[in-house]
């Protein structure tokens, strides 16, 4: 099977529309303005999804999706704001447990009325099963299970209070497969012109599982070679490929503080690779590696240590993707950025949107153990430059 990544953005679009039919509903049930902020799919392994739920404590409802579109569908909001919640709904104190299945079974299925209008088919939902969960049992049991699983995620935030809402759909083989399989059309040259090849957009399915795998390799690389370096015991927490708009990237970054480096890379895939730290992390891993304290913590020396750091962990993330799919892939030397977290992505974007809407976006939370530093790596590669390079990999 070949996933097309352009029928693959349309399903993002549908699942980011019900998102804000969803978020309505919402705000007429709680009286508090909720904007969608982010939605993608994430590509990954289901060990690798569970993951990355890990240290959440989850309230919501979850429903069985059949007919139009198979599968499972899931409302999940933080444990710690339930009272903040209930405070919200009509009888929401009293309710209890009923308030919040009723809220999840109004959200949801607001959620899913435009994939049934899409689809031109209803989608039966079974009734909405209320849970408190830990990680990943917030989604429904043997949801995560094989090498390659897609996992669409919204969430969606109150302008007004700290109440914030995720919406995971996990559609099941069938419809959905049929919505992203890739058919033959012409290719696209570099100036935008046919050159009646056929499409660089629709990756090998297995490839793409593949190349998720290495998007983790990459990380427990960059990661060891932050413990090479700084004599800090390091660890990957989250690493998973997702296909989200690439206008949504700045967002997820944040409005905090963060420092770092920027690189361009150049190959197959071409791209932007960011590793971005929040300030107080930055300042805490450039001390560790400097010999001696400086007057400011993110100063000339610091920003030095930084680069040097960046050079060698962008090294170790791309090295193995050039190695599996049998492709050169150099970077730029390291450009120092200190921003407020969504302006230092946002040059990176604005100059990949010029060639495309969407994009695979390999994510990575590095721990550091010592100082409690975090680092996030945002890899952004070339859509139809990484389709060609899965696609060989898949013939080889």
């Amino acid at each position: 099977m070949r996933v097309d990544v352009r029928a693959l953005g349309a399903c993002n679009r549908l699942a980011e529309r019900g998102a804000k039919q969803a978020a309505g509903a919402l705000s007429d049930l709680t009286g508090t303005d909720l904007a969608v902020e982010v939605t993608g799919a994430s590509v990954a392994s289901g060990e690798d999804l569970a993951e990355s739920f890990a240290g959440r404590e989850s309230i919501g409802v979850s429903v069985g999706l059949r007919g139009g579109l198979d599968g499972e569908a899931v409302l999940a909001f933080d444990a710690v704001n339930a009272d903040a919640l209930l405070s919200l709904l009509p009888g929401g104190q009293s309710m209890g447990r009923s308030a919040v299945t009723e809220v999840g079974n109004i959200a949801l299925g607001g959620f899913l009325d435009g994939w049934a209008n899409y689809l031109g088919k209803a989608i039966d939902m079974s009734p909405p099963r209320y849970f408190e969960a830990d990680g990943a049992a917030v989604l429904p049991d043997g949801a995560l299970a094989g090498d390659g699983v897609f996992l669409f995620e919204s969430r969606l935030d109150a302008t007004t209070t700290d109440l914030d809402f995720s919406i995971y759909m996990l559609p099941d083989s069938g419809p959905f497969r049929d919505l992203i399989v890739g058919k033959t059309a012409p290719a696209v040259t570099a100036g935008g012109e046919a050159d009646g090849g056929t499409t660089s957009t629709a990756v090998p399915y297995e490839s793409l599982s593949t190349f998720s795998s290495l998007a983790k390799r990459g990380s427990a690389n960059a990661a060891d070679n932050i413990a090479m370096m700084t004599g800090l015991e390091t660890s990957v927490d989250v690493s998973r490929l997702r296909f989200v708009p690439l206008a949504d990237v700045p967002a997820e970054v944040g409005t905090e503080p963060h420092a770092g480096t920027v690189f361009e890379l150049q190959g197959e895939p071409s791209g932007y690779l960011a590793i971005l730290f929040e300030e107080s992390s930055a300042a805490a891993v450039a001390d560790a590696m400097l010999p001696m304290e400086t007057d400011e913590p993110l100063g000339d020396m610091a920003e030095n240590a930084l680069c040097e750091l960046g050079n060698v962990m962008t090294s170790g993330f791309i090295d193995g993707w050039a190695n599996v799919l049998g492709t050169t892939i150099t970077h730029s030397p390291p450009e120092f950025v200190h921003d407020i977290g969504a302006s230092t992505i946002s040059p990176l974007v604005a100059k990949l949107s010029e060639r495309q809407d969407y994009g695979f976006v390999i994510d990575t939370a590095i721990q550091t153990e010592g100082i409690q530093a975090r680092c996030d790596v945002y890899a952004l590669p070339d859509e139809r430059e990484l389709a060609r390079a899965l696609d060989r990999l898949s013939e080889s």
